[in-house]
């Protein structure tokens, strides 16, 4: 064990976290007189907080002219949180005696507890956990860089942040495991963004990245989360915390850390968190609307494009660009993320046309060129022309040179944005990352300032989804109260009963493993299991050649590597020539202290060619039972194009999984192929998922490849089942 797992499946009420995040009161224990110490510093970050600050240290009767007193007890009054400055060793009594006072909240700044791996950190960390959970008492940390509210100017905190602005109505708020990302992302209040809260969890012994999460989704005037983390030790705790954030219409923006072996290790020795598996991750942030980014520069452009912008009125961006080599760009990066960027009407056209020479572009993109900056009208009339066509639901401009004439511009596009009821971005090309103009944009209502073309655009395809996700949602919500299930409840229980016949961690056989998938509708080739070349032969004869030959082995699970299929049987010649081959190349893996078991030989036809896809499901040791869905056959390890989801999926979001898949075109019909019924092949999608929903407690894997599709004609040809270890 690596990380400290609470057993808690849902996140802290706003309530609750009050004594923590928005305190009235707070004492700092273990201050020490040294300038600079993470106590003194604490207090200097406190000197604009309106609330009563209590010290606590036994050995000093005054620091900075205030007097210290020598325990939690002995404070005049209790406080809602107390910031624990002092040593490891120190923190487990200085906790015990906040807890016996009634405290609300501890914030532990103290290192060197599960993320060091060594047992007895491990435990001592457990024991703070134990502490919280038994008084009732929130505890951020250990390891905890501390929290910030700019709304008390409760600046709880040993680092440096930003000094307090004013707010505006919305602002954003951030939820970060790691405190130096936290304490990174705050500096964006110096470009003119307003941030209300900064909140970091540190190891999270009690409160953890999801609890923050929830609180930011609960407090009114947050407008936008943002969230940065490696792991969790609770996906339900964040599964919830996540759909709070939707129920509240709070857009969501995580950077998930620790996606790759490296990073995941690393995570460890950070936080002692478990990373994951990513591709978890990512099938339960595409559930629950999040916006998940690739990296960490992409978090704060993206949040403070969701702060200013409502759902999209239309998926379609004019891109308003002043060199051609910018409209090639924007035109690439719309590609690449899928952003359309359609025609306008034939009037918005032309009165576009009317402002850009012939040597620019009169076409989305638009290539306005530089005649622009001589003509002061050209640039309102294109902007206010574009944001009043519905066909765009945002317009894009660039800016690759730097000067007063930008904030010109955005307020220009911001307004007309504004009396359409759409969104603006001017996406920054220039190396001069502040120059004129970045801080209006910043700081303006209805347009967000990318300082890449690719976010911009990654943005604008978030957006879309989101939208599209809530519209498909709100939609099932009105139509639907109960799930309807595809799968009857008699055959979920004739399923079972068939897996509880395989030993616990074992591989069914294909027969068997079809046999317990046909109870949950999923459409089979037929097979016949044959002992003998001659009952090979007249199997054959009774489906028609040409046929295959498997050997049935649960332990042979991958067949085809093993040399035990021969496909293309056309007579009954090749059939008895076949079956003596896989039969003697299933003994060649056979070893002394482990025999192979061969059931026998299953014959089934051959079907015609048809597109081939591979549909499953795995048994994620965080997020439970999920559905893959992608290209299959010999080649579903090498091309790696498969979509994740959390199981069970509706018709809907199977329909949206196959949407993902890079080859999904193929679906529509391919080399002579016709298109495949997609209403279909997410019926069966659905009938997988529900299998692995189940069976989750007695099935680990789920293998249905391939999945030959031909238009409606779909069939699993080959289908493999592991069983949980245990269950």
């Amino acid at each position: 064990m690596r990380a400290v797992t609470l057993q808690r499946d849902t996140a802290y009420s706003h309530a609750a976290l009050a004594p923590l995040i928005a305190p009235r009161s707070v004492a700092i224990a273990g201050i020490s007189a040294r300038e600079g110490s993470f106590g003194w510093t604490t207090l200097a970050n406190l000197r604009d907080f309106g609330g009563a600050v209590h010290l606590v240290n036994p050995s000093r009767a005054e620091i900075a002219g205030r007097p210290c007193y020598p325990n939690i007890a002995a404070l005049p009054d209790v406080p809602d949180c107390v910031v624990i400055a002092a040593g490891r060793d120190a923190v487990e009594e200085l906790v015990l005696e906040c807890a016996e006072a009634g405290v609300g909240a501890c914030i532990v700044y103290a290192a060197g507890y599960a993320e060091t791996t060594l047992p007895e950190r491990i435990a001592m960390q457990a024991r703070l956990g134990e502490i919280a959970a038994s008084s009732g008492m929130r505890i951020a940390g250990p390891n905890c860089l501390g929290v910030v509210n700019y709304v008390s100017r409760a600046v709880l905190s040993f680092a440096a942040y930003p000094a307090p602005r004013a707010l505006p109505g919305r602002w954003i708020g951030i939820a970060s495991q790691s405190g130096a990302m936290a304490n990174s992302l705050s500096q964006v209040v110096e470009q003119g963004s307003p941030v209300g809260l900064v909140l970091s969890a540190g190891n999270g012994c009690d409160v953890d990245v999801a609890d923050l999460i929830a609180y930011l989704a609960d407090e009114p005037d947050c407008g936008a989360i943002v969230s940065v983390f490696e792991g969790v030790t609770n996906a339900r705790r964040l599964t919830d915390a996540m759909e709070r954030a939707w129920r509240a219409d709070k857009p969501l923006v995580i950077y998930k850390m620790a996606t790759g072996e490296l990073g995941a290790q690393a995570a460890v020795s950070h936080t002692g968190s478990l990373a994951g598996a990513n591709t978890a991750y990512r099938a339960a942030f595409d559930r629950h609307g999040v916006v998940a980014v690739n990296d960490f520069e992409s978090l704060v452009e993206a949040a403070q494009f969701f702060l200013k912008a409502t759902a999209p009125r239309a998926r379609g961006v004019a891109a308003l660009n002043t060199s051609g080599g910018c409209t090639v760009m924007s035109a690439d990066k719309a590609e690449v993320h899928g952003v359309p960027l359609p025609q306008p009407l034939p009037a918005v056209q032309a009165a576009v046309a009317a402002h850009i020479p012939d040597y620019g572009s009169a076409r989305n993109p638009f290539d306005m060129t530089a005649q622009m900056l001589t003509e002061p009208g050209a640039f309102p009339a294109c902007a206010e022309a574009l944001m009043s066509d519905p066909t765009f639901g945002a317009v894009m401009m660039t800016t690759n040179w730097s000067s007063s004439k930008v904030a010109d511009r955005s307020r220009v596009l911001a307004e007309a944005a504004a009396r359409h009821g759409k969104m603006a971005c001017n996406v920054w090309l220039s190396p001069w990352l502040d120059g004129p103009g970045a801080r209006e944009t910043q700081e303006a209502p209805n347009i967000a300032l990318f300082r890449s073309m690719d976010r911009c655009f990654a943005t604008l395809a978030a957006w879309h989804r989101r939208g599209a996700l809530r519209v498909a949602r709100d939609m099932a919500d009105a139509h639907s109260t109960t799930s309807v299930r595809a799968t009857a409840a008699s055959a979920r229980e004739a399923a079972r009963a068939l897996l509880l016949q395989a030993p616990a961690g074992a591989a069914l056989s294909e027969r068997r493993s079809k046999e317990v998938l046909a109870h949950y509708g999923i459409p089979l080739v037929p097979d016949r299991l044959v002992q003998t070349a001659d009952e090979a032969v007249a199997a054959a004869e009774d489906f028609g050649m040409p046929v295959v030959l498997k050997v049935e082995s649960p332990d042979l699970p991958h067949k085809t590597e093993a040399g035990v299929v021969r496909l293309n049987l056309r007579n009954a010649e090749a059939v008895r020539e076949a079956f003596g081959e896989v039969m003697a190349n299933a003994q060649r893996h056979a070893t002394a202290d482990r025999p192979v078991r061969v059931d026998g030989v299953l014959v089934q036809p051959m079907l015609s060619r048809g597109l081939e896809l591979v549909v499953g499901g795995r048994l994620d040791a965080q997020f439970g039972p999920l559905v893959v869905v992608g290209l299959g056959g010999v080649w579903v390890e090498v091309l790696r194009d498969t979509a994740v989801g959390l199981a069970p999926v509706t018709r809907s979001q199977a329909g949206a999984l196959l949407a993902q898949l890079s080859a999904q075109g193929a679906l529509d019909g391919f080399r002579g192929l016709p298109p495949v019924d997609r209403d279909r092949l997410a019926e069966i999608v659905v009938r997988a998922s529900e299998f692995m929903a189940d069976q989750a407690d007695l099935v680990a894997e789920l293998d249905i490849n391939p999945l030959i599709c031909e238009g409606s004609r779909i069939a699993a040809v080959d289908a493999l089942i592991v069983r949980a270890a245990s269950g």
